[in-house]
């Protein structure tokens, strides 16, 4: 043992001398000035084994005649060090090896334990060479070959064909006549929906306690439980109407046995079943990239029998063809239901929508429909009733249909179609605000609100049934605050309520003295709890604007004051002379302008300042990258110049440079417009408007008047959706 530790100790030393000659062998033999030697010294640490990784950064050389060099020899320079191999001098001495180990205090080898120990360090140095060769033959590294021009011209010609064939197999229904009183289809097909698995028991193993003992549930008991076992790390289960919910609806679930045993939450048990649900979610993640792909194949098997129908005789894609599994409510916001059980939706639930002719779906083994209709006057293939809201639900078809298309086609020619009348009807509101009709004057003051604002209409609910949100015409005096003066602005109303899906709604207005005056008087001797509007509702309000305009609703009004506000914004703020870059965050402004006035709010990403800091870094190092590529440049020229004669090789190297700082500079501006952009996104959410408020013929037609790819502002999906608006646009279109 004491040889062998020896032998290694001396082998050791050994290297470290050899490493320390072959650096000043290249300190010695070198001329390619402080870039080479900044070079060496980071292979250095490289080959030290130190865990931190060094960041090259090139210093700029100290001459002209440095910069050359190293241009024009810098290749052949980098090859050679590459290929420089420390070979053994016959004559070299090793005496010194031999006072430096003595030195140390380490006994020198003898000739017999030199020789075993030379033949060790050779079956060291075979081994490893195998087992590297073993491993890469197992799992060979995949680089990606470089392509040719040809490969690369033959991929651009292959992506465009097969975007034409995609263009040529589109039904293109826009250019078709449409369908006369209300009729939607006069053909639909379609094998019905997808019901999610029945559940299976869980393995002997995993328990549920009561009391501390050891418990075993009914199927449906147990299914149920596991449910809420299942969100136990959440802080759903914390809260005390969700926990109260849940135990209520899962007695009901349990059999007669089991409600005389489990009758308090507090002693239920549930660990080892979320345990179980852990282990089940990391066996998912780990599976094999075999297991996955048949995991893949099986779910497109599913969507290739009941994601398509035929409609029409065209196939088009159904949107939620798969059934909704069963689990506890959660409700956006305080929703007092949360954590009831959403029952398993059954075939005799469920009434099917399809054409007389065609064969409707059949419903799985021992099941029968609810009922089956052939009803072309509506655009969903399925519906139910949902268990804890009682609201209906439906199967439609995809956002790119034909049926969804005409749908945003209409909205929008409506929208359009108020741009004639929209200032008589501001007219006829301002002079309501004097009516002597109480419920006249009501109206007035919504309908200011709704098209200044573009808040919401708002719907009547039962109270209790879902979460305390409001919208213009359910306003309550507690919503409403009114200052005389606020902020150097006279006659100012703060607003405060939760809105739709309980995103709070706070903003503070100026508004005209006449509709101040008016909110006053309906403020008068009312409670906090009391309606702001008690003599108007949304049917009415809607049932006023219909008479002025057909097709008129409060909807109406915020998608003509989203998509007018869009256009309005993307003529102040573009400028056809900026780069693509800056005419998108243009764009995204007024979309933003758009998003905050429609109160389209989110919360912050979890790793937005995280991303920010990686963002802000890479701003730093392209900076850095800048500087050095405009003194390389500056140097360059000045070399350029001292030469006095033209020297071809000089000026290629000067026009390198010279892009180089050019493209350092735009990817620079990219990214500080990225960073403005986003910052000013956190918390505003503009795909809601993108995709529901704003007409989508507004936004192709600035991009072809703005030189910008329409890729840049819709992705695949969001071309799909309005393939409509892309294909009839034309640059001159105007809201």
């Amino acid at each position: 043992m004491g040889r062998e530790s020896d032998a290694k100790g001396d082998a050791k030393l050994k290297q470290k001398g050899t490493k320390l000659k072959r650096l000043s062998d290249r300190e010695n033999a070198g001329s390619g000035g402080d870039l080479i030697k900044k070079r060496s010294s980071k292979s250095k640490e490289k080959n030290d084994g130190s865990p931190k990784q060094v960041r090259e950064v090139l210093e700029p050389v100290s001459s002209c005649s440095d910069l050359v060099k190293l241009e024009l020899q810098g290749d052949f320079t980098e090859k050679k060090k590459k290929g420089l191999k420390r070979k053994r001098v016959k004559d070299e001495p090793i005496e010194e090896e031999a006072a430096f180990v003595s030195e140390r205090g380490i006994k020198p080898l003898s000739d017999e334990e030199a020789s075993e120990e030379e033949a060790q360090k050779k079956e060291s140095k075979k081994k490893p060479r195998k087992t590297v060769k073993k491993e890469e033959e197992e799992q060979p590294v995949t680089k990606k070959p470089k392509r040719s021009k040809e490969e690369i011209e033959e991929a651009k010609m292959l992506k465009l064909k097969k975007k034409k064939e995609e263009e040529q197999s589109r039904w293109r229904w826009w250019e078709e006549e449409r369908y006369e009183d209300g009729v939607k289809w006069k053909c639909l097909e379609h094998n019905g929906p997808y019901f999610p698995p029945e559940y299976q028991p869980l393995p002997d193993n995993v328990n549920f306690f009561y009391s501390g003992k050891k418990m075993k549930l009914s199927l449906a008991a147990e299914e149920v439980a596991l449910f809420f076992a299942q969100m136990l790390d959440h802080e759903y289960t914390t809260k005390k109407v969700f926990r109260e919910n849940f135990f209520r609806d899962w007695r009901k679930e349990m059999t007669h046995q089991e409600r005389l045993v489990i009758t308090d939450l507090e002693k239920c048990d549930f660990r080892e079943l979320h345990a179980f649900h852990k282990d089940k979610v990391e066996a998912r993640k780990a599976l094999s990239k075999e297991e996955k792909q048949a995991q893949k194949d099986a779910n497109q098997k599913i969507v290739d029998k009941y994601g398509f129908c035929l409609l029409d005789n065209h196939r088009e894609r159904i949107g939620n063809f798969k059934l909704e599994p069963p689990g506890l409510f959660r409700g956006r916001g305080e929703h007092p239901k949360q954590g009831m059980l959403k029952k398993r939706i059954q075939p005799e639930d469920i009434i099917i929508n399809c054409g007389k002719e065609s064969k409707p779906p059949a419903p799985p083994a021992g099941h029968h429909w609810k009922e089956v209709r052939h009803d072309n006057t509506v655009t969903w293939l399925a519906s139910w009733t949902e268990n804890v809201q009682g609201s209906i639900k439906y199967i439609m078809l995809n956002a790119n249909s034909k049926l969804k298309g005409e749908k945003d086609w209409e909205k929008y020619e409506v929208a359009r179609k108020l741009k004639s009348c929209v200032d008589s009807i501001r007219d006829g509101y301002l002079r309501d605000l004097k009516s002597k009709q109480m419920v006249t004057r009501q109206r007035a003051v919504a309908l200011y609100f709704i098209d200044k604002l573009a808040l919401r209409a708002g719907n009547e609910k039962e109270e209790g049934e879902t979460a305390d949100t409001v919208g213009c015409c359910s306003l309550r005096v507690e919503h409403i605050t009114l200052h005389d003066e606020l902020d150097g602005n006279e006659c100012v109303v703060e607003f405060d309520f939760l809105g739709k899906d309980s995103i709070r709604y706070y903003n503070k207005v100026p508004v005209i003295k006449k509709v101040f005056k008016n909110i006053k008087l309906f403020m008068e001797s009312k409670d906090p709890g009391d309606e702001l509007f008690d003599r108007l509702n949304t049917a009415l309000l809607n049932k006023h604007l219909s008479s002025l305009m057909p097709g008129l609703t409060a909807k109406v009004f915020r998608t003509y004051n989203a998509s007018i506000t869009l256009q309005q914004q993307l003529q102040q703020l573009t400028n056809k002379s900026d780069n693509v870059a800056e005419k998108l965050l243009s764009y995204n402004r007024a979309n933003r302008a758009v998003a905050i006035l429609c109160n389209h709010q989110r919360a912050p990403p979890k790793t937005f300042e995280q991303s920010m800091a990686n963002l802000h870094s890479k701003i730093v190092a392209r900076k850095e990258q800048l500087a050095l590529a405009k003194t390389e440049l500056k140097l360059a020229k000045k070399e350029l110049k001292t030469r006095g004669s033209p020297d071809s090789k000089l000026q290629s190297i000067v026009d390198r440079k010279a892009a180089a700082v050019k493209r350092c500079e735009d990817q620079l501006l990219k990214m500080e417009v990225q960073a403005t952009d986003r910052e000013e996104n956190k918390q505003i959410a503009l795909g809601t408007s993108k995709l529901n408020y704003l007409d989508p013929r507004i936004s192709v037609a600035w991009c072809k008047n703005m030189d910008v790819p329409i890729e840049k502002i819709y992705n695949k999906t969001q071309r799909e959706k309005f393939a409509w608006a892309i294909d009839m646009t034309e640059a001159d279109f105007e809201f």
